[in-house]
């Protein structure tokens, strides 16, 4: 639960920006705020400058996907203020192709922030002197986090000798997705004992017989020797 002092902190907070904050709540002891997507920029300059608040450093601003919301996309900005010691989300939903209010005027780190959730998301955010792609190529095709881009995208490319340069091409899978089981098969036979067993501990669930498996029964019986054949082979 909150100390007295954070609900406090989000009382005054709900009071002074009542016409833009929605509602409030409290996740793993911090403050998170849901704003009205144009109400951001005054809801941030408030956090930041009211002395009760300084929440003066932007440490992220990042997307998240939810496709079966009306209300498709959420904008998450994690502030910190160290004088307070605290910290606080400011969450926004917007629809596809809402364009947002660019935080560049309030936080000089939001310009490759609001680039990055571009690139990932297709997020547009107004007034950003720079919005264009950050970890993508600049031809990249699409927005690859959002939960309807295809795995495998729609492009690969490859470094042509003959052009000397780098080619795009459309994506060419030379077999189909498979599913890998890696779990060996002598680590799934737990109920009965192998050779070798017998120096180990014996399980709560006690041991099959190998007489129960045809096949580890041939194998033990093939890895006996007779007294003759140890005999015989001694002499040798």
């Amino acid at each position: 639960m909150p100390d007295e002092s954070l609900k406090d902190l989000a009382d005054y907070i709900y009071e002074k920006l009542g016409s833009h904050i929605i509602k409030h709540e409290f996740i793993h002891n911090e403050l998170v705020l849901h704003a009205k997507p144009d109400g951001i920029l005054p809801v941030l300059q408030f956090l930041r400058d009211d002395r009760e608040c300084e929440f003066t450093t932007l440490i992220d601003l990042l997307g998240v996907d939810y496709p079966e919301r009306p209300e498709r996309f959420e904008v998450v900005y994690t502030l910190l203020s160290m004088r307070q010691n605290n910290r606080a989300r400011v969450k926004i939903a917007i629809e596809d192709e809402q364009i947002v209010p660019s935080a560049t005027s309030l936080f000089s780190a939001a310009l490759w922030f609001e680039r990055e959730v571009w690139d990932m998301y297709g997020v547009l955010f107004s007034d950003n002197p720079d919005l264009r792609r950050i970890l993508t190529d600049y031809g990249f095709e699409g927005h690859p986090q959002r939960k309807d881009f295809p795995l495998t995208g729609y492009v690969e490319l490859r470094y042509d000798d003959e052009q000397k340069r780098v080619v795009y091409e459309p994506v060419k899978l030379t077999q189909d997705f498979r599913r890998f089981d890696f779990v060996s098969p002598w680590e799934g036979m737990t109920d009965m004992q192998l050779p070798g067993d017998e120096k180990g501990a014996i399980p709560p669930h006690g041991w099959k017989s190998t007489k129960d498996i045809p096949h580890l029964e041939e194998q033990t019986n093939d890895n006996e020797e007779t007294e003759e054949e140890v005999e015989a082979n001694a002499s040798d």
